[in-house]
């Protein structure tokens, strides 16, 4: 029978060699005609109508025009892309010159997303930042300044009604930015007290909840009444985040940590995680993306892995790779939350973690299958076609990064610093 979700995967696994076609000579062109096709009709950059109004600053990183900016960034560090660099970086900076400019004359009123990583304020600093920082312009700092001031609002324990510990708008998404701009500028941009206050306040969010709710795991947390378990909004994200911050957490606090992780493990149901605590995974209709399920759950599992050296963390990814494999030509787009550019990351990550060229040969392969007629006819129309999350600006990323396998990662989400 045929999955609503995804394609057959009718591609030969690995056989020894890579794929010829997939060369610094085949992608550049493809980026590059894409890119100039997303900047002439993205609203800001291209005219029309929608470039004088601020509506598509909307949507943060995620579904918004800053995370087209992350892309042209992300593009224009790539030396293959030396040639277009100043260009892209320019219009990096009109988008995010919108972006800020809507935070400060409408963000500001909205408490739930001033200090959210992927859908408001905090991200948009962080990657205008960036943008700035790489251009060489002075007032990067003035913006970093932005960032920074954001943090307060995260240390009270439930600074936000929906669940103030996720990657989207909560806490975990606010250290995961400070990680990104520590990694692209060379500097820690948050001092280790704000570190730790905004660690120790998720800890206790995830003891009051996990004791209150009488739950089997130390650390447990819910995001509008739903405890999810995925990369999106959930438990695996926030424990990621930890880790990544691990020197600064006391020890009895990382003990709670190995333990949450470990009972993470415990709820794998056939090489997959089901969206959320205690449910059964339907195998025809179950969730294999980096949102919900393996793909995305592979990323802690790595982390684990990178801080403890312990095998049975890689051995979880590698499975969760393997179910990506299967069945992760997905039929919801080329984006990478829910659709091929997700699935094919993973095999990114499995490379740098090993070494093994198996991982780069599937990447390759998912790349290929982005431009079949196949996925073209069969994949669901986008909303939003050129966002970071479900268009092609994160695909972009992809591609970029197949290039330069040994600093790939998925984007604004490291597990290498």
């Amino acid at each position: 029978m045929e999955s609503k979700r995804c394609f057959a995967n009718r591609f030969d696994d690995y056989k020894g060699s890579l794929l010829a076609g997939q060369c610094k000579e085949a992608v550049t062109p493809l980026v590059t005609a894409t890119i100039d096709r997303i900047v002439k009709e993205v609203p800001v950059l291209g005219g029309g109508e929608a470039a004088s109004g601020l509506g598509c600053c909307q949507g943060g990183l995620y579904g918004g025009v800053a995370g087209v900016a992350y892309m042209l960034y992300h593009v224009a560090q790539c030396p293959h892309f030396a040639q277009a660099r100043d260009s892209y970086l320019r219009a990096a900076k009109q988008l995010v010159d919108a972006c800020v400019r809507y935070e400060e004359d409408w963000g500001e009123g909205d408490a739930d997303t001033r200090a959210a990583f992927l859908l408001g304020g905090a991200g948009v600093y962080a990657v205008a930042t960036l943008v700035y920082h790489a251009l060489g312009r002075a007032d990067w700092a003035r913006l970093l300044g932005k960032f920074r001031e954001l943090c307060e609002l995260c240390v009270p324990i439930t600074f936000l009604e929906c669940g103030s510990d996720e990657l989207f708008v909560g806490r975990a998404g606010y250290l995961c930015a400070a990680l990104v701009l520590k990694q692209k500028l060379g500097l820690e941009v948050l001092t280790p007290a704000q570190i730790k206050s905004v660690c120790q306040a998720i800890l206790e969010s995830g003891k009051q909840y996990a004791l209150r709710k009488r739950k089997p795991v130390p650390l447990m947390y819910s995001y509008y009444g739903t405890e999810y378990l995925g990369a999106a909004h959930g438990l695996s994200s926030i424990l990621q985040m930890l880790l990544s911050y691990y020197e600064y957490l006391p020890p009895a606090d990382q003990e709670l940590v190995w333990q949450s992780v470990d009972f993470l493990m415990d709820q794998e149901q056939n090489c997959n995680w089901p969206p959320e605590l205690g449910e059964m995974i339907e195998r025809e209709n179950e969730l294999v993306h980096w949102c919900h399920g393996a793909p995305g759950i592979a990323y802690m599992f790595a982390k684990a892995y990178l801080v403890s050296k312990k095998p049975q963390y890689l051995d979880s990814c590698i499975r969760c790779g393997e179910l990506t494999w299967q069945k992760g030509l997905l039929k919801k787009g080329p984006g990478i939350c829910h659709g091929v550019a997700g699935s094919a990351y993973v095999f990114l990550l499995l490379y740098r973690l090993t070494g093994n060229s198996k991982y780069m040969y599937r990447a390759q392969r998912f790349a290929e299958f982005l431009f079949t007629e196949e996925f073209k006819a069969g994949s669901r129309a986008l909303e939003n076609v050129y966002s970071l999350f479900e268009g092609f600006s994160g695909t972009m990323c992809f591609l970029v990064d197949l290039l330069q396998p040994n600093q790939a990662e998925f984007p604004l989400f490291s597990v290498f610093v």
